[in-house]
């Protein structure tokens, strides 16, 4: 499940880095997960991709 919105600009490059590979095993789980049934939760994905993007859209500002 999906945690609540965390503070990413305070964040550095490695702890960014994590986070993002946290929520891409995450994502990767509720896609097998969805293969087997249906999932009970359909905003998921949805959620997930949107804070994957949040981290990355971070990861650029950070490097600039």
């Amino acid at each position: 499940m999906a945690k609540k919105e965390e503070n990413l600009k305070g964040m550095k490059m490695d702890e960014l880095k994590k986070k993002l590979l946290d929520l891409e095993e995450s994502m990767r789980i509720l896609r097998f997960k969805a293969q087997g049934s249906k999932s009970k939760n359909v905003k998921e994905f949805a959620t997930l991709r949107k804070q994957i993007a949040r981290v990355l859209t971070e990861i650029n500002y950070v490097k600039e």
